[in-house]
């Protein structure tokens, strides 16, 4: 049976920050955007799903995780401690979350898709990495970098030299450098795609993803929707749920630096 919500408040769903990249300075001055739009709504909101990538980089050590996003971290805590429920999905940057936002800040981590009901609304989230055809490569590199062997052998790196590795490669990513992918006509656009051909089995009331960093509201059957999150590095789109009714948001304007 799928988890069944009922709230007055609002549901905040976003994702793609890919905090630390490019820079240590953009990085941050994008944290502190997030960070304050987030706390604008502590009052408002019973729910945030973080739909993946938020870090562009992250591995859970035993002992030890990547440095910085104080200021991120400290206001998940203040979220937490103040009854907001936080639900993170693994994305393909961020795949090795284990215990620690569990452990820290009461949160639920989601390995691949979740289904669920809130406030009436039968919905469907995943990140959106792997889904449709095509791709794959990446399929491929997915399942052996999520596999137990892959960890394993990666948390015998030292941190210094695993995340210095890691971080390197970020900073040389196409996304580092400013290079997104264009948005295509729906017919090949293969997330979508994939969510209308599921959507004649699942018949959900919405469907959430992200990873495609190209914010989306369409109109499914039935009066369904999809709706793509966006990014939080360039554009700074979010989806919101009031009632049983969910809009596409930018919120760059209103917290400018």
């Amino acid at each position: 049976m799928e988890q069944q919500i009922i709230t007055d408040k609002k549901i905040l769903f976003i994702s793609d920050f890919h905090l630390g990249i490019p820079n240590e300075e953009e990085s941050r001055k994008r944290e502190l955007k997030i960070v304050r739009f987030l706390k604008s709504l502590e009052e408002k909101i019973s729910h945030i799903y973080f739909l993946g990538d938020i870090f562009d980089f992250w591995f859970e050590y035993k002992n030890a995780i990547p440095k910085g996003y104080s200021r991120f971290f400290g206001q998940l805590a203040n979220l937490s401690d103040q009854g907001v429920k936080l639900t993170f999905f693994k994305g393909n940057h961020d795949m090795w979350m284990f215990d620690y936002l569990k452990k820290e800040f009461n949160a639920n981590v989601i390995t691949n898709e979740l289904l669920i009901n809130i406030n009436g609304q039968k919905i469907f989230m995943h990140h959106g990495d792997g889904l449709g055809k095509g791709d794959y490569a990446y399929k491929l590199l997915k399942g052996f970098f999520r596999s137990s062997v892959c960890q394993w052998l990666f948390a015998r790196l030292h941190p210094n030299f695993g995340i210095g590795i890691a971080n390197f490669l970020s900073k040389k990513s196409r996304l580092a450098n400013g290079k997104i992918l264009p948005e295509q006509p729906l017919d090949k656009e293969i997330l979508y795609q994939y969510i209308v051909k599921m959507h004649k089995e699942l018949a959900a009331n919405i469907y959430i993803c992200g990873h495609r960093h190209l914010a989306m509201h369409k109109l499914l059957a039935n009066n369904a929707v999809y709706i793509n999150t966006g990014n939080c590095f360039k554009d700074f789109n979010y989806a919101m749920l009031v009632g049983a009714k969910i809009e596409l948001y930018n919120f760059e304007k209103s917290f400018d630096d």
